[in-house]
């Protein structure tokens, strides 16, 4: 089973994007998306110095847009992808890119959500010095105390081996000089305390613009960075990617969803490397693959080639494909007879886990095709549950 996976705020070097530019067709789609940013990617991606690209308005936008297009030349037919990619996911800001991939929202609406998530968040850091610093190593509960002691919030947590603590500058220099045992700080590049209370200001102008989006179900099952949630109807990805602007990233969660769905291959987009290292350390066994220039194309199609698999998803009417949302196993309350009704919003299981338990719903409602579990069955996150046709359900 393949992942696509795309990186978040930080992943990003100067003139990564050089080389792509090289690729038929690559060039004026940049162009395009630079229009809809209002801003010149071309040149943030190949001459724009690190200081200028650190900037959260810049950075963001240049991520979204270069791992859409540098998947564009993966799949130039994205139905292909949509057939052999397993799951997608992004880290913070790559969840925007992940969702536009598997046709939640359109290019367009995702370079507009990313524009103003990034002004939004700059705006935010402007208001008082914060920042992040990186944990390698040292004990999980040592970090988890010693952080607690100065204040910070673990606003990304990446399996481990890694923890991202944010806050003030002040909490972040105290936590340099009173790092946990075996443990080392690295401050991060970026420009604020990122998925934190912090960057609670940027949200409410985020949530009156997602009311406003058409969205898609998913045409490839996506794994929340809040929880690890396999996620299938669209409103529910756009919604939990403007909440998680101010909340923690939960990278190790996803990655525990791969490994519960079996995930064999991980692809990760440009600007690469940093998901693909996680991986590698908290995924043993799974090959990995960062795509960083376009000479790799052709490898990164056999790549695709021995990981993909015929996708549940596009052979079910996906529009109402009820999915379990994590491991465990299902516990079925909805009706089960063919024909029946489900109301929008109902509730037709439950899947029970080892640590809690999650609720599969109908977003859109229906009536019962066919059931594809039995009660008690277990169950693997994003493992179809029952198909529902659209007639005789809630508009």
């Amino acid at each position: 089973m393949l992942v696509i996976a795309c990186p978040g705020q930080g992943s990003q070097t100067p003139g990564f994007l050089a080389p792509w530019l090289e690729v038929p067709g690559f060039a004026d789609r940049l162009h395009w998306l630079s229009a809809v940013s209002g801003l010149d990617l071309e040149t943030h991606g190949t001459t724009s110095d690190a200081e200028t690209i650190r900037d959260t308005a810049v950075a963001q936008p240049l991520l979204v847009a270069s791992g859409l297009l540098s998947l564009l030349s993966l799949f130039p037919q994205p139905a292909d992808a949509f057939s052999v990619v397993g799951l997608g996911a992004g880290h913070s800001v790559g969840e925007i890119t992940a969702a536009a991939a598997a046709g939640v929202v359109s290019a367009e609406q995702a370079m507009v959500l990313v524009r103003e998530r990034g002004r939004g968040m700059a705006a935010a850091s402007a208001a008082a010095p914060t920042g992040m610093s990186a944990v390698v190593g040292g004990d999980a509960d040592e970090v988890a105390a010693t952080l607690g002691r100065h204040g910070l919030v673990a606003a990304n947590a990446n399996g481990a081996v890694q923890v991202v603590a944010a806050g003030t500058l002040e909490q972040l220099a105290a936590l340099r000089e009173d790092a946990p045992a075996r443990a080392r700080v690295i401050p991060l590049q970026v420009a604020g305390a990122f998925h934190t209370e912090h960057m609670a200001p940027a949200v409410p102008e985020l949530e009156r613009l997602a009311r406003a989006v058409t969205t898609h179900d998913a045409r490839v099952l996506l794994a929340s960075n809040a929880d690890g949630t396999v996620l299938h109807d669209g409103q529910e990805v756009l919604s939990r990617i403007v909440a998680q602007v101010a909340r923690p990233v939960r990278w190790d969660l996803c990655q525990q969803t791969f490994a519960d769905r079996g995930v064999t291959g991980l692809l990760e987009v440009p600007p690469a490397g940093t998901l693909a290292n996680l991986a590698r350390r908290s995924l043993p066994g799974v090959e990995t693959f960062a795509l960083k220039t376009p000479d790799q194309l052709d490898d990164a199609r056999a790549f695709v080639a021995r990981h993909g698999e015929r996708s549940t998803v596009t052979t079910s009417p996906t529009w109402r494909l009820v999915v379990a949302p994590a491991k465990g196993v299902v516990r079925v309350q909805g009706p089960r007879e063919e024909g029946a009704r489900v109301d929008a919003g109902a509730v037709v299981a439950r899947v029970e886990g080892l640590r809690d338990g999650h609720d599969a719903s109908a977003p859109h409602g229906g009536t019962v095709v066919e059931w594809l579990v039995e009660d008690g069955d277990p169950v693997a996150p994003g493992q179809p549950l029952v198909r529902l046709h659209p007639a005789g359900g809630a508009a």
